[in-house]
């Protein structure tokens, strides 16, 4: 059953109540809110996820809720708890949906360390996978959106999950994180595509998030092997350039972006080896997304991976 085939009235007790179940690749998490806005942000977000089992297990409980006392009434604040801990500043009231999403983003990368988790956009097309690592400002969140709208499959936005046993890279194909100019960069690419509402005067900016697209939520449970690991940056004016990265640098770079590469050890570099290994690895700059996509669709798997 999909979160869309609740009705309105069932989905806000449950979110009141014991909490709404929902399966997110390999996880299932169980939320709770009172919020309306938060509640709008979960059914339109995440209205194409399936439900998990009302009362079976759920890997991570996590409330958005408003703190209680007079700061419920003077400049109104939100918290975002997990399992009862509160491991963030409350937020003003309007960035409620924001905080779930970076939440989420926190419990999922600082609990399952039977993944190798990197800061990184992953997207899969034709049975190899693409990741894209890159720091704040860089477009890779702009990159990511376009690319699983011209029929890239999504994964995530912001954790690559490196499975430390088969080196396959795991999706949960969450709502993609979008800021700034990359909102209305993104509406004009794709007119039709779901966004939520903004958040403004956040630490962020400005913060939208993209509705995942339905075949990338589908296939939630299918991993992809890694195949390229392509580091992008905007550059205003700037004409496609593609251009081959040493595969010692890129192994840097990623391990720079992993939250638990040193808290692996040696398994934390074996993962990370054999990943740089079985990928080509480059440096990406763009300024136009109908030219990344143009690139992008001319990438061919390296001769491991093909074989």
């Amino acid at each position: 059953m999909l979160l869309s085939q609740l009705t309105p009235a069932d989905l806000h007790d449950r979110l009141r109540e014991g909490g709404l179940r929902l399966r997110m690749g390999e996880f299932t998490v169980n939320l709770r809110t009172g919020l309306p806005s938060v509640m709008d942000g979960i059914s339109l977000m995440y209205g194409n996820f399936p439900l998990g089992e009302e009362n079976g297990f759920a890997d991570f409980h996590v409330t958005v809720a408003s703190p209680g006392g007079l700061r419920r009434w003077l400049r109104p604040q939100v918290l975002f708890s997990h399992d009862g801990h509160i491991p963030f500043k409350p937020l003003p009231v309007q960035h409620g949906y924001a905080l779930l999403e970076w939440g989420l983003n926190w419990c999922i990368s600082s609990h399952c360390h039977q993944y190798l988790t990197i800061h990184a956009g992953v997207i899969e097309r034709n049975g190899h996978a693409a990741i894209l690592p890159a720091p704040p400002g860089s477009g890779k969140s702009t990159l990511c959106a376009a690319l699983v709208q011209r029929g890239w499959r999504l994964l995530s936005d912001e954790l690559a999950l490196v499975s430390r046993r088969s080196g396959l890279l795991m999706p949960i194909a969450r709502p993609v994180n979008l800021k700034n100019q990359s909102i209305d960069i993104i509406r004009a690419f794709e007119p039709g595509a779901v966004i939520g509402e903004p958040a403004t005067e956040t630490s962020k900016g400005t913060v939208a998030h993209l509705r995942a697209p339905d075949n990338s939520v589908r296939r939630a449970h299918e991993p992809a092997p890694p195949a390229w690991v392509i580091f992008p940056r905007y550059e205003a004016g700037a004409s496609p350039r593609l251009v081959t990265m040493p595969k010692g640098e890129a192994f840097m770079q990623l391990a720079d972006s992993a939250f638990n590469y040193s808290a692996l050890g040696e398994e934390g570099f074996r993962v990370l080896a054999d990943t740089i290994d079985r990928c080509e690895c480059f440096s990406f700059a763009y300024s136009r997304l109908d030219d990344a996509v143009e690139t992008f669709s001319r990438l061919a798997p390296p001769t491991s991976a093909a074989s």
